[in-house]
Parts: C-alpha cells; sequence; structure tokens
C-alpha cells in the first residue's frame, strides 16, 4: 500500500487551494495538493464565461455586508487581513493586472479565465508545492499523525495538517460534485443542506416565458414568500427566458427559491415548490409613484386621444439629456402588461378610468412575477449550505474539536452575491487557513515530499 507523507495536504486546487497551497509553501511547509480531475483550476476557467469575475471593486465592509448577517460576521477577519484591494495587487504581482467593470466587477485586464488559473499554479508550484491530479480522495480519516486521505488502490496521503477545499455541488462537470459534504459528514460535523445558488429561475406562468429575450438593466427586484414576507431584494438586471428568469438580479435571490423547491421533497435539479414564491419588479426605480401617476394622466389627457400604450411610453420616457439616463421599458413588456391588466394597448388613453390607471402605476412598481424552482446544480455558479459556519474558527478556518482540520472556500455555507465576491471569500478564507498553520510543531514532518 503506498503512502505518502507532507507536512500539510489541500484537497482540491481550485482557487481556495490553490492560493492556500502557495501562501503554505511560501511559509516553508512541504506541501501536496490532491485534485481528482486531469487538470488544476477547472472552474476557474469556466468561471464569468471564461474570463474570471476574481474579485470586486467594493470596499472590504462593503464587501462583506452583501454575506449576510451571519457570513459578514464571519467574514469580517478575512476580508480585513485580506481584501478586494489586497487580492488585486497580488495578482498584478503574479502577472495579472485587473480591470474594474459595471457592477463593481473585476476581471483580470486580458480578459482571460486561463491567465488567473496560470498564475495561481505557478505561484504554488514556485513555492515548492507539489501537485496530484487525477487522484479522487474516497475518505478521510483522523490518525495519531494528524489526517490521512484515502485515494485511489487504497494510496495514503498523511499529513499533520489538512485543508479540505475541494468545492461544492455547482458545475458538476467540472469535477465538484459534492464529495466534501459526505467526508465532512463521516466526521459527524453539522451540514447546512446544500443547495444550487446564483442559478436561473424557473416560472410556472406561460406569460412570464412568452417574454423571453427581454432584459431589464434598470431594474429592482424582491423576493417575497406566499405570504409576502419579504426574502431578499437587489438592484441588479435581469433578462426573461424560455424557462423563467435570469440575469444577476434574479439569480442572487436563488437560495430561498431553492430551499423552497428542495422542502418539497423533489429533486433539486428538477424540483419545483408545491407554493411558488414571486419575484416582485420595479420596472422604473427611477421614478416615483406619485410622478408616475402625474406624468400618465398628463399623456392620458393629450390631444388627439393615442392609444394607452403610446401614452404609457410617453410617461415613462427619461430624460435622454441626461448623462446617466435610464433604457426605456421595452415595448413588448408593456404590451404584455397591458393585456394581464385587461386593457386594449391600443384602447384611447382618455378612456381609462382611474382606477384602471392605478393599477397600471401599481403593476410599473410591482410587477409580481411567480418562480417556482431553479435550473438546478448544472448551471448553478455556485452552492449555497455545506458546513456550518458555526463549527469553524473565523479567524483560522480550524474546523474546531477537530484538530488539525481546516475546511474553506465553497464547502462552507457561504454565498455571496454575484460579481467576484464568492472568488474573493474563497481567497480571503484560504490566506487565513495558511496563516493559521502551527509551523513549529509541523515542520519536517513531510520527510516523504518529492517537489
Amino acid at each position: 500500500m503506498a503512502e505518502t507523507n507532507a507536512d500539510l495536504v489541500v484537497i482540491g486546487a481550485g482557487a481556495a487551494g490553490l492560493w492556500a497551497a502557495a501562501r503554505a509553501a511560501e511559509r516553508g511547509l512541504a506541501v501536496t495538493v490532491l485534485e481528482k480531475t486531469p487538470r488544476t483550476g477547472t472552474k476557474v476557467l469556466a468561471s464569468g464565461g471564461t474570463h474570471c469575475n476574481l474579485t470586486t471593486s467594493l470596499p472590504a465592509a462593503e464587501a462583506a455586508r452583501l454575506f449576510g448577517p451571519r457570513g459578514e460576521r464571519f467574514l469580517r477577519r478575512a476580508f480585513r487581513e485580506l481584501g478586494p484591494t489586497d487580492v488585486r495587487e497580488r495578482f498584478a504581482e503574479l502577472g495579472v493586472p485587473t480591470v474594474e467593470a459595471p457592477l463593481e466587477k473585476v476581471f483580470p485586464a486580458s480578459g482571460r479565465a486561463r491567465d488567473v488559473r496560470d498564475a495561481l499554479e505557478s505561484w504554488a508550484r514556485g513555492a515548492g508545492a507539489r501537485i496530484r491530479t487525477d487522484f479522487p480522495v474516497r475518505s478521510l480519516e483522523a490518525v495519531p499523525s494528524g489526517w490521512c486521505a484515502w485515494g485511489p488502490d487504497g494510496e495514503r496521503v498523511t499529513a499533520a495538517e489538512l485543508f479540505v477545499c475541494p468545492g461544492g455541488r455547482s458545475v458538476p462537470r467540472t469535477g465538484t460534485t459534492g464529495d466534501g459534504y459526505a467526508w465532512l459528514e463521516e466526521l459527524g460535523l453539522e451540514l447546512v443542506t446544500p443547495v444550487p445558488a446564483l442559478v436561473p429561475l424557473t416560472s410556472p406562468e406561460p406569460w412570464v416565458r412568452e417574454l423571453a429575450g427581454i432584459d431589464l438593466q434598470e431594474v429592482h427586484v424582491r423576493l417575497e414568500d406566499p405570504a409576502g414576507k419579504r426574502l431578499g431584494g437587489r438592484q441588479r438586471p435581469i433578462v426573461f427566458t424560455h424557462k423563467g428568469v435570469s440575469g444577476p438580479g434574479a439569480m442572487d435571490l436563488a437560495e430561498p427559491v431553492a430551499r423552497a423547491a428542495a422542502r418539497s421533497n423533489a429533486p433539486l435539479t428538477t424540483g419545483r415548490a408545491r407554493k411558488p414564491l414571486r419575484l416582485v419588479l420595479d420596472l422604473v426605480p427611477f421614478l416615483e409613484r406619485e410622478t408616475l401617476r402625474a406624468a400618465l394622466v398628463q399623456e392620458c389627457a393629450r390631444k388627439g386621444s393615442p392609444g394607452i400604450l403610446r401614452a404609457l411610453g410617453r410617461a415613462l420616457q427619461p430624460d435622454e439629456e441626461a448623462a446617466d439616463a435610464p433604457r426605456p421599458v421595452p415595448k413588448r413588456l408593456l404590451r404584455a402588461l397591458l393585456e394581464r391588466l385587461g386593457l386594449d394597448p391600443e384602447r384611447p388613453a382618455h378612456s381609462v378610468r382611474k382606477d384602471e390607471r392605478h393599477g397600471l402605476v401599481e403593476s410599473l412598481k410591482g410587477l409580481r412575477v411567480p418562480v417556482d424552482g431553479t435550473l438546478g446544480f448544472d448551471v448553478a455558479e455556485v452552492t449555497a449550505g455545506g458546513l456550518a459556519l458555526s463549527a469553524v474558527d473565523p479567524g483560522t478556518m480550524r474546523v474546531r474539536e477537530r484538530p488539525g482540520l481546516f475546511v474553506f472556500g465553497e464547502l462552507l455555507d457561504l454565498t455571496g452575491p454575484i460579481g467576484g465576491l464568492n472568488f474573493q471569500a474563497a481567497f480571503a478564507t484560504a490566506e487565513l487557513a495558511a496563516r493559521a498553520l502551527a509551523l513549529p510543531s509541523i515542520q519536517g514532518a513531510g520527510r516523504d515530499f518529492r517537489p
């Protein structure tokens, strides 16, 4: 039975694993990285449409807040120690300058995700880390000398310290098939049920799917449960699809929808909530209700009796001279909205009653779009759920009551919105783990290490 010893074993050669391995190797440790797929950083290569939105332009504290109250508390130190600016500086040192993009995104200046992956791998290898690909870990075991990772054909890789960061279940074609959850369960650790997150939503309503292709840049999105309780909100672009709603504004709110589907006891990849939740869309967040109401009254009173669709378009016409003028609401969407309210788009505007105008204003400021599920892990950008944060020391990423075991990255119950936040969390938690290694107690243990 083959056996390899190292000071530190890192399971997973993704964004978090490569960063942690590089930092640990720089500290003089014998580091072995175990990766189940034939190459490193497969998910990095696929991220951001192969452009890799690697962090955010937001300040560290503001970025942490986007993970919600629990996530913010957990990430406070990590983002203080390695904030978005620090990540950009590190990549610049590695030969990957970055540029900012709309919606607080940061990309490699080259626009190539491969440059990000290559920089991380070269950094880790250059620091002395040994990377073994095509090495699927079967199970983990605590041993007297630390930890053992069992591999194919009964091979053992042992180390005093173990980093577990194999990713979640999202985009399984990249190798992230949720292996880590079973390992943690076998160790008796508390898990929050994993569900797909940052993923397009499905709708049971044909009228929603008939709007496929319409995108809205200026829209405020709120998610509500059937009783009207607010579950979250974002002001981000959305796009209607043949299956429902996509775009950052909808995908950022996917976790509660996925959990509702999970409670229906249907498979998460095809599940539907028994009682659909709803997105409430403010189609004109740049207009107050009373301003909109007054503009609509004025347009309906114009001479020549224009049709209500034309009058509505005029009432919503943005100030084209303004530098930041919003895009007009698409006419196809306005027509569909009128028809749902029982209003003929060509009906003379002056004939529209006050109560009908009120309904129109309320629909523009709060269009209700039922959503009952997601497109599942196959297309989800990240996984929500994972190891409960209460099981991990937020200052070191050590698993409580499991000496030598560290868990970080997507395997934790942490989810941020679209915009480089989840890569930022992966890098920052990996940084803390590498800094927390107890060098005096483990240096020299990796006698079989061969870089």
